[in-house]
């Protein structure tokens, strides 16, 4: 349970850590002080660290009239982190999407369920894999399993998305699916990652969770292929063994955003950098072959937002 120590704990660390300012500026001060100091433009993004340097993805958004929506969460462990900065936005999720039930994305909110305290959630968007597709990754389907029996049994409305192109609006945000679970069992959990579009009249946002290799030429190839054009593009699967070179290649985008802890960051399992079985560095040299200039990344700036 969280105790209110904690609570104030993650609140300040959190909210305080970053005001809203110009997209992307890291500022201090009273964040209720800096949201009401001038008249925003369009929803605002977070992209928020691990706590304890692991991997895992967490976004949450606010629209400027102040619903609040969740995309992943990180590990279990990060759910206090996550209640503390939600807690300061009001403690009302008004949607929460899975891309894919991994623990470093539903693990959160898996102990959330377990145990809401104050936190209201008022809906749940996923995209439930087979049982084929579970037992696929034996490893990780009990955590799994666990995630969806919480689901089952919740009295919070849930969704289970099974075509794409469904399209979502809270206020001024929009949010599109551009794909859903599917059948392949090679990397099974990661290619059945939801790959979400996110805009406004400002921004957008493609969220490609981690999408491997068989998931991105799925998109590339479907319907939907001119929606993975964006100004901002989460990397799949942090940055390492996603989505090919091909991927990045065939789509527009101007920004990378890396939830990437510095182990990731640098291929550096503790023998120093680089020399690790990761594909980080080489995901970092396509995309200076590409000419990304800007990168986000959690291990390097912690709290970033944009607005």
């Amino acid at each position: 349970m969280t105790t209110r120590r904690e609570f104030l704990k993650y609140s300040a660390m959190l909210a305080g850590a970053m005001a809203i300012g110009d997209a992307g500026a890291k500022t201090t001060g009273d964040i209720t002080k800096t949201w009401n100091s001038k008249k925003k433009s369009g929803f605002t993004l977070w992209q928020i660290p691990s706590h304890s340097n692991t991997i895992g993805n967490s976004y949450v958004f606010q629209t400027a009239k102040g619903k609040v929506i969740v995309m992943d969460g990180g590990f279990p462990e990060e759910a206090n982190t996550l209640r503390g900065f939600i807690g300061a936005l009001g403690n009302e999720v008004e949607a929460w999407f899975i891309s894919h039930p991994h623990n470093d994305h539903m693990g959160a909110l898996t102990e959330i369920l377990k145990n809401p305290q104050e936190m209201k959630i008022k809906h749940i968007y996923h995209s439930r894999i087979s049982k084929t597709v579970q037992a696929a990754e034996g490893p990780y389907s009990p955590s799994c399993q666990e995630f969806y029996d919480l689901l089952d049994k919740t009295t919070i409305p849930v969704t289970d998305i099974r075509t794409p192109g469904d399209v979502f609006s809270y206020d001024d945000m929009k949010l599109k699916v551009l794909s859903v679970a599917n059948e392949i069992t090679t990397n099974a959990y990661n290619n059945s990652s939801m790959i979400m579009r996110v805009w406004d009249k400002k921004k957008t946002i493609v969220f490609l969770g981690d999408a491997g290799i068989e998931c991105g030429n799925l998109a590339l190839n479907g319907p939907f292929r001119d929606d993975l054009d964006c100004e901002y593009l989460q990397m799949a699967h942090h940055g390492q063994n996603g989505c090919d070179k091909h991927f990045y290649q065939s789509i527009k985008f101007r920004v990378c955003l890396w939830p990437t802890p510095s182990w990731v960051w640098n291929n550096d399992q503790g023998k120093g950098f680089n020399t690790g079985i990761l594909k980080t560095v080489e995901t970092r040299t396509w995309m200076k072959e590409i000419g990304i200039k800007e990168h986000h990344v959690t291990c390097e700036e912690g709290l970033w937002k944009l607005s």
